[in-house]
């Protein structure tokens, strides 16, 4: 029951993320909105803590900027994994890691 919630809490997220930050869309519906919250989970929980290793010099060196770099990296790649979802530029796919990493904790609190 508790990964229902946390995965319907990242939906939310992944849905007020298309209509806040400009730049994203999705062409598919609830489907793309779906999949795209289960990729997102998915490239958090395995993806992020290898980069996270690997780029640990750089974002010592940045004072844990780089991190953003690497999130909005995710971000880009979630757009590549799900068809119907789509980031138009750079600027956009960090706006969006930052709004959806924000909208995720401050959800999964909530819940």
């Amino acid at each position: 029951m508790h990964f229902v919630l946390r995965y319907l809490g990242t939906v939310a997220a992944v849905i007020l993320t298309v209509y806040l930050v400009p730049g994203i869309s999705v062409t598919g519906g609830w489907l793309t909105v779906l999949l795209a919250a289960l990729v997102w989970s998915v490239l958090v929980t395995v993806i992020k803590p290898i980069l996270n290793v690997i780029a640990l010099p750089i974002t010592i060196l940045t004072f844990g900027l780089f991190a953003l770099i690497i999130n909005a990296f995710l971000f880009y790649m979630m757009a590549w994994l799900v068809p119907g979802f789509a980031v138009t530029n750079f600027l956009g796919a960090l706006l969006g890691a930052l709004v959806l990493s924000v909208l995720s904790w401050l959800i999964h609190q909530i819940l």
